[in-house]
């Protein structure tokens, strides 16, 4: 895989904005009433899928497509596989820590010390002062302060911590990871998978036929037990075809564009035939079972969502079209964290949207310019260079 220093692929920073918007978004319009049943999530045992539940599978395939840039540079520089190995564990465990956090805010008991929104707002805040990206003029003693600060009042929030409700109240517990736990899980194996292969293809690929396999054989009923870490393997197959993508894209970005837009659209459609066509025996489209049909469909639609960019933003130079939203393909972690700060102070004022931007389309309307409001605040913090880095 060969990387110029310096240069952005600008096609993956623009899906990565766009995935970051829209995921944005769907985690605001749930709450709208009377909303089209296929914008949203659809239930665990409908067999079927909405077009909330395409995002999250569309950003595990943007991980897969960042990751080769992110620990190839560094193999390209000689680093050792120690280090390299200690850079992956750390941006896993950022990852799971604040998944895990997150995921117990919604158990948070009223039994607690603080108020739930209080322990959330205080919660997203130290992540900031542990995971900031920090102007490099900084003197390394202010920085070492405040990250000792953000851990100090991490470990402060768990102690005062409870779940669960009077008489039946529990600590923090992984009840399920949350989005950014799923991700720093999944992030760890495939990019050790990488790593350990070192960026061969041919490697990458069995790993991802393997892991895709896992899955086909977890919903066929053929595989009765469940693999650590991996379990049935759909985020890691997720990922893993947005790593087979990534190669791809660098290695014929620049000669063979149009075979590229070729290839990915093929496979791209071939992925979602083979999800319709494994659907009856793999228990069907489902989100919240992970199913292999949910999977290859998705990994289909995202496929052909990286064509689609490749052409306009690359080919046709329309990147342009995009500016509004660059700091959700730039600061996407930061964008992520904001909604908790704003549903919480929501939650502290006693305030909700009123019934009539909450309803039908005015309600889907209003989330599309909340998700747009969030980016460009996003977008007006990393001038001032506060941002999240891990």
């Amino acid at each position: 895989m060969e990387l110029k220093p310096g240069i952005r692929f600008q096609a993956v920073d623009v899906l990565r904005a766009l995935t970051m918007f829209l995921m944005i978004f769907v985690n605001d319009v749930g709450s709208v009433k009377y909303l089209p049943h296929w914008v949203d999530h659809v239930e665990a045992d409908v067999d079927g899928m909405g077009f909330a539940d395409t995002i999250f599978p569309a950003f595990l395939f943007i991980v897969g497509l960042s990751l080769p840039f992110a620990l190839q540079s560094r193999m390209n520089k000689g680093k050792s596989f120690l280090s390299i190995s200690l850079y992956i564990v750390l941006r896993s465990v950022a990852l799971i820590v604040m998944g895990f956090f997150h995921v117990n805010s919604g158990a948070y008991s009223e039994a607690a010390l603080l108020p739930r929104p209080v322990w959330t707002i205080l919660t997203t805040f130290s992540f900031f002062l542990i995971w900031m990206d920090y102007p490099k003029q900084w003197p390394l003693r202010k920085k070492n302060l405040l990250v000792a600060l953000g851990i100090v009042l991490l470990v402060l929030l768990a102690c005062l911590y409870k779940g669960g409700k009077p008489g039946n109240l529990h600590w923090m517990r992984p009840s399920w990871w949350g989005i950014l736990g799923i991700i720093g899980w999944a992030y760890l194996v495939c990019a050790f998978v990488y790593l350990l292969s070192k960026g061969k293809a041919f490697w990458l690929g069995t790993a991802l036929v393997l892991f895709f396999g896992i899955n086909l054989l977890s919903h066929a009923g053929l595989m009765p037990f469940e693999i650590w870490i991996v379990g049935d393997a759909s985020n890691e197959a997720l990922i893993m075809f947005g790593v087979l993508a990534s190669l791809l894209y660098v290695n014929w970005r620049n000669a063979l564009s149009g075979r590229l837009l070729a290839v990915f659209s093929a496979a791209g459609v071939l992925l979602i035939i083979l999800g319709l066509l494994v659907r009856p025996f793999t228990e069907g489209i489902s989100k919240i079972n992970a199913t292999p049909a949910w999977v290859a469909i998705c990994a289909g639609i995202s496929l052909l969502a990286f064509a689609l960019m490749i052409f306009v933003v690359e080919l046709k130079g329309k990147k342009g079209w995009f500016s509004s939203i660059d700091a959700a393909g730039t600061s996407t972690l930061t964008c992520y964290l904001i909604p908790y700060f704003l549903y919480a102070f929501f939650e502290l004022a006693g305030f909700w949207y009123p019934d009539l931007i909450n309803t039908g389309i005015i309600g889907v309307l209003r989330s599309f310019i909340i998700s747009f409001l969030i980016i460009l605040l996003v977008r007006q913090m990393e001038k001032r260079g506060i941002r999240l880095k891990i």
